[in-house]
């Protein structure tokens, strides 16, 4: 059965207690501010939801993070940041006993997780260790890959932190650890038996046991709401663990590939930035002839992939309108689901999301 866009009658920030944002491409690019982020979640935690700030990448401190979103003007303690480095160490600790060896290809603080989860990081492959964990770092090496690989045949097992394949920077996208894993993968023969970082669902859920604090249990998946730019990693992880999710145009999910995403792919919600959260949320319905109607827009899909918008009275341009970009990911989204070939479709050329 097909998953459409829900709608919300009031704010998403009154109907989650909890956001679980992503960082790079959501809240930043690098040492940028993403447009409207810092507004987004001012109102958002005003009307009552709290946030925490989830990243795949490994290689600062919780601390710094934090010291860097506060110089944005947003009002959050280090807790409240949850890096893959410390969702890996945990991860690695229910894989490895106490005091295994691990030779950490990553920051220093990935290698403090690791001492604080029991084990002892390594430097090179002669150190014998039992696990290899392969995380993205500004200092990244060949000799760091050579490491790696040398302890991987030897033995060792092999973790990572991500595969994200892109990181958003000030400049654009640079290689990101998915991409950087693969000298390794081709010089092994050996794929990471587990990740940490999203698309698994661990960073979530790491997240809700981290945050929970003195309460006696930890929020419900269904009070918590994943928020992203990427569909394969940010919005995959919502749907792997059963969260609602809403993915946000400031990154690296762009209008297109949101239209034809298959079904484990497909957000709850589409925003175009973090504002988006303190706006109710228009829920796309389909009329008897098959008319996805949305907001002032409607959208529908014929047969043989003919794809018609039109907008109804009162309403703009629909190529500008992301009540259009809705109504018509719903209509997609079925014909998809149905069968429909969407190698031929000739998409809408909307400007939102372009």
């Amino acid at each position: 059965m097909t998953v459409f866009l829900k709608g919300t009658a009031d704010a998403p920030a009154k109907t989650y207690r909890l956001a679980l944002l992503d960082l790079d491409g959501v809240v930043y690019r690098g040492a940028d501010p993403v447009e409207h982020a810092a507004e987004g979640i001012d109102r958002a935690r005003s009307l009552g939801m709290h946030m925490a700030y989830t990243t795949n990448n490994a290689s600062r401190f919780p601390h710094v993070v934090a010291e860097q979103l506060r110089g944005f003007g947003l009002t959050l303690d280090d807790g409240q940041v949850i890096t893959s480095a410390v969702v890996a160490a945990r991860m690695l600790r229910r894989h490895l006993q106490e005091g295994a060896r691990v030779l950490v290809i990553g920051s220093d603080h990935l290698r403090d997780q690791i001492r604080l989860n029991g084990m002892v990081p390594v430097d090179k492959a002669a150190d014998q260790p039992v696990a290899v964990i392969q995380a993205w770092y500004p200092e990244l090496g060949w000799q760091d890959l050579a490491q790696a690989a040398f302890a991987i045949e030897n033995g060792a097992r092999y973790f990572t932190t991500n595969k994200d394949r892109t990181l958003p920077r000030e400049g654009g996208m640079a290689p990101g650890n998915g991409a950087m894993l693969q000298p390794v993968i081709l010089a092994t023969g050996k794929q990471p038996e587990d990740s940490a970082g999203k698309p698994e669902s661990a960073m979530y859920d790491e997240a809700r046991q981290l945050l929970a604090g003195s309460q006696e249990k930890n929020l419900d998946v269904d009070q918590c709401l994943p928020v992203g730019d990427r569909l394969d990693t940010d919005i995959e992880a919502a749907n792997r663990g059963g969260y609602d999710s809403m993915v946000v145009l400031t990154g690296v999910a762009r209008t297109p590939a949101i239209l034809t995403a298959p079904a484990k792919l497909r957000p709850t919600y589409l925003a175009e930035d973090l504002r988006g959260l303190t706006s109710p949320q228009p829920q796309p319905s389909k009329e008897a002839d098959q008319t996805w109607h949305c907001g002032g827009q409607t959208a529908k899909v014929d047969d043989d992939g003919h794809i018609t918008l039109r907008a109804l009275e009162g309403g703009g341009d629909p190529l500008s309108d992301l009540d259009a970009v809705r109504a018509c990911a719903c209509a997609l989204w079925e014909h998809q689901d149905r069968g429909g070939d969407m190698h031929s479709l000739d998409l809408p050329a909307f400007v939102v999301g372009a």
